[in-house]
């Protein structure tokens, strides 16, 4: 059953017409004041902490670290000797602990399993959070798929009332801290995805899953070159590796957050849509990208110019 008016797509359509930036605006506005939650929770911890943020694909995981983060430092300008020192949040992606190529887990065809908890290199993590949270410094690994490997290790400070922000597909596994042993209060745990669908009365217009994939089409076509028949080829073996490996772990989040923009099929469709006309009939997934095509047509579209700078969606667009 829908659970709010907001996600009725004669709402949608509506606000889109009449009223597109307190669409947009009201939008920006709940994520933000969930974002800001999670950072006020975790600044009232003492010491070194750690947040966990784990997501699916194209759920918007590298903005939501990053803003968080952004909450969670502040300049202090007490000049009261207990309280002068800075609070600071440094993101990590679990990107840069990948294997390389050749050692990277294999499925049954002996192709690389990248999905994964073991395509990272657990203890190489392992030792590096125990170094950061026990020690204040750490060495951070830099990864760069194209190369096929690490390019380089960054030396990390971090002050005692610093946070860490490890963001990835695997955050919340167990097997990333391993035996390690942090205080309760000092770790935050985080799940993003987009938790709400589209409406027409009680007819699903777009699923949650769909919207993950009409972000994932766009930033691989404007990021990584890849062709939305690629995308959307490969789109039942991500999914599939998510209900393996991510979705056991959801229950152990404390914070749940809904990345959904509910104006982003109207900014998306423009740009979208063209990617999956041309998708020939024979491809695989081009039934799926047809229904796709289909439901987005039925919203009205919006000039991506609306879209704030620092938006959530902008990681899929690019920058203005």
């Amino acid at each position: 059953m829908p659970s709010s008016i907001k996600n009725q797509l004669e709402h949608i359509n509506a606000m889109a017409q009449s009223e597109p930036p307190k669409l947009v605006a009201d939008a920006e506005a709940r994520y933000a004041n969930v974002i800001a939650g999670i950072a006020g929770k975790v600044r009232s911890a003492h010491g070194h902490k750690l947040v966990l943020l784990a997501g699916p694909s194209a759920s918007g995981k590298t903005t939501t670290a990053q803003k968080i983060a952004e909450a969670i430092s502040v300049h202090n300008t007490c000049k009261h000797a207990l309280c002068s020192q800075d609070t600071r949040a440094h993101r990590i992606s679990l990107d840069d602990f990948y294997y390389e190529t050749e050692n990277l887990p294999r499925l049954p065809d002996g192709t690389p399993d990248i999905e994964s908890v073991y395509a990272l290199d657990l203890p190489l993590l392992r030792d590096t959070l125990r170094s950061l949270m026990e020690t204040g410094r750490g060495d951070i690994p830099h990864f760069k798929f194209g190369a096929g490997g690490r390019t380089r290790f960054d030396p990390l400070e971090i002050g005692p009332e610093d946070t860490i922000v490890l963001e990835g597909l695997h955050a919340l596994h167990p097997e990333l801290t391993g035996d390690l042993r942090f205080a309760p209060e000092a770790v935050t745990k985080a799940y993003v995805s987009v938790a709400s669908r589209v409406y027409d009365h009680r007819e699903i217009v777009i699923n949650k899953r769909n919207l993950r994939l009409v972000r994932r089409i766009l930033r691989d076509s404007q990021f990584r070159g890849s062709a939305a028949a690629a995308t959307v080829a490969m789109w039942p073996a991500v999914t599939k590796g998510e209900e393996r490996w991510l979705t056991p772990c959801k229950p152990g989040a404390e914070f749940l957050i809904n990345s959904i923009h509910i104006y982003e099929p109207c900014v998306f469709a423009p740009r979208v849509l063209p990617l999956l006309e041309a998708i020939p009939e024979d491809a695989p997934g081009a039934g799926a990208a047809y229904r796709l095509a289909k439901a987005l047509r039925r919203f009205v579209p919006l000039p991506e110019a609306l879209v704030p700078p620092d938006s959530l969606l902008r990681e899929f667009l690019g920058n203005a």
